[in-house]
């Protein structure tokens, strides 16, 4: 495939993401960008407050079948914003084309899946974070890779089936060289099963949760 053959900017703007449909195929399921929410656990061995308030927004979309409103900052909407054209940066710098995904089911676990940002060939996809200057220049520094990001990669590469990520950190307000990083992650099959296995786990409390509550309140 040819640079060429990708969407344009204005393309992917009114593409497969943020639009009614895919709030609606979201909606009552375990998606990427929460997903460390679900697995990760304290030093204690339990699991963090984070869980427990995902639970409750899973809980609630499951029984009203309503998307739960997320928060958006302004730093969080200039993501957005410049997501497109981080996109066709990226294309340019590797010369492969990228195409925006739709909300992808997991293969095995029903009621969770990812959206990535983009597919890359046969076997890849990208993540792309347009994030402040703070940021951007601690990833540059570091080769600094959030473990929220991380986790939400690696589900992403469950969900797809895909073999490996290209995260994308992109900052048009730097100097030209320094706007755009590109780092390749793996797949991690063993991080993988382990969290599909606390996926699972999350979803049948989930389950008991709602016929807890239609058993507490039958007519």
């Amino acid at each position: 495939m040819k640079i060429s053959d990708a969407p344009t900017a204005a393309e992917t703007e009114t593409g497969l993401q943020r639009n009614d449909a895919w709030y609606a195929d979201r909606c009552g399921k375990v998606t990427a960008s929460p997903i460390l929410k679900v697995y990760k656990k304290l030093k204690s061995g339990g699991y963090s407050s984070e869980r427990e308030t995902y639970f409750y927004q899973v809980l609630g979309e499951t029984l009203t079948g309503v998307p739960a409103a997320g928060f958006k900052n302004a730093a969080m909407q200039r993501g957005i914003d410049k997501e497109a054209e981080a996109r066709e940066a990226y294309q340019r710098k590797t010369n492969y084309p990228v195409f925006e995904a739709p909300f992808i089911p997991h293969p095995r676990i029903t009621r969770s899946g990812a959206s990535p940002d983009g597919f890359v060939g046969d076997d890849g996809l990208v993540e792309i974070k347009c994030p402040t200057a703070a940021t951007t220049v601690k990833v540059l520094l570091n080769d600094y890779l959030d473990e929220t990001y991380a986790a939400q990669i690696q589900w992403q590469l469950a969900c797809t089936g895909r073999q490996w990520c290209d995260y994308v950190v992109y900052d048009d307000r730097m100097p030209e060289h320094l706007r755009l990083y590109v780092r390749r992650i793996n797949r991690d099959d063993a991080l993988i099963a382990d969290v599909e296995k606390e996926v699972v786990k999350f979803l049948e409390e989930i389950d008991a949760a709602v016929a807890a509550i239609n058993t507490k309140y039958a007519a």
